[in-house]
């Protein structure tokens, strides 16, 4: 759900599949997250899960 509200306000992200990239998992893990997604805003608090309100500040 967040990759397709991502695609639907124009948002560009890049994709790591924890899935396909083991450093992907280590890293997410090193910085405390035990679930995904994960959205790493510029300069903004990371935001973890499906949050539609957090992400509709991401839209401009």
């Amino acid at each position: 759900m967040t990759k397709r509200f991502l695609k639907e306000h124009h948002i560009n992200y890049e994709e790591k599949n924890i899935n396909s990239d083991p450093d992907a998992i280590t890293y997410l893990k090193s910085l405390g997250f035990k679930s995904v997604p994960v959205v790493f805003p510029k300069d903004e608090n990371p935001i973890v899960g499906f949050r539609p309100e957090q992400l509709k500040g991401l839209v401009k």
